[in-house]
């Protein structure tokens, strides 16, 4: 049986503070990241998580803790158990919400790949990486060798290609974007949107990459047996999971759907 995961501080900068929403989607919760640059006073925090009042004064207390105080919020994407609270914890703390999507801004610019955030002398490297949703980013930290993806690679398990703003095409390229952004001699960790911490990041991306080529063989074979929609794909490729897990399942399957007729 698998250990919990529990946050805490992986590296030198990183450190999870996990929301209290587990569950199917989000596993032991969502991974919120606090970040500072060793003798700075300020912080850098990634995906405030769920809109929950405790959880977000958590988040403040390690920082205060840290002796610093919150100078940037960024969001890796849109979705709720990633960004619901970032408007109650930029009230908070003053700070601004940075995103790739306007809807989520606040106060602040976008983000795009190819962009560097710098606070109190910390760096991080902005990589594009649409396909699980359309506004996706993960984030190279650079001084730590670490690389945080949100929900592009988790932890554990795999996940979903959000139908239709999610798109197939999109995320296998965002994995060899990544594979691009991590191919060195030195090992880099993966710190997931949701998850343990993997130490490395490179073998998780080939996994991911592999898992996704053996689904589409799957849903191949799936089809040539007679199966003529997404949830007749679900019910044979995916007979060995959860049910309650089917709805997102079939999202992932309308994308590969998609992705087989083009």
């Amino acid at each position: 049986m698998k250990s919990a995961w529990l946050g805490g501080q992986v590296s030198a900068r990183a450190t999870c503070v996990l929301a209290p929403n587990p569950g199917p989607m989000t596993l032991d919760g969502t991974n919120t990241w606090v970040l500072i640059e060793p003798g700075a006073s300020v912080a850098v925090v990634i995906d405030p998580g769920p809109d929950d009042a405790r959880h977000l004064s958590s988040v403040c207390d390690l920082v205060v803790g840290r002796g610093a105080a919150v100078a940037s919020i960024v969001l890796t994407h849109g979705h709720a158990d990633h960004s619901a609270g970032a408007a109650s914890f930029a009230a908070m703390t003053g700070a601004p919400v940075r995103a790739l999507a306007a809807a989520h801004r606040l106060g602040e610019e976008g983000l795009a790949g190819g962009d560097v955030i710098s606070v109190g002398g910390l760096r991080l490297e902005v990589v594009a990486t649409p396909g699980h949703t359309s506004d996706s980013l993960s984030f190279v930290l650079p001084a730590d060798g670490a690389l945080l993806t949100g929900d592009t690679v988790l932890g554990r398990g795999s996940t979903v290609v959000a139908h239709p703003d999610g798109r197939l095409d999109d995320y296998l390229g965002s994995l060899e974007r990544l594979q691009h952004t991590v191919s060195s001699d030195a090992p880099v960790m993966l710190l997931p949107g949701h998850g343990p911490v993997l130490s490395d990041a490179a073998a998780a991306i080939e996994h991911c990459l592999a898992h996704r080529r053996q689904r589409l063989d799957q849903v191949r074979a799936a089809i040539a047996a007679g199966a003529v929609n997404a949830r007749q794909v679900v019910e044979v490729v995916y007979a060995d999971v959860d049910s309650a897990l089917w709805p997102a399942a079939e999202m992932s399957v309308r994308a590969q759907l998609e992705y087989l007729r083009q």
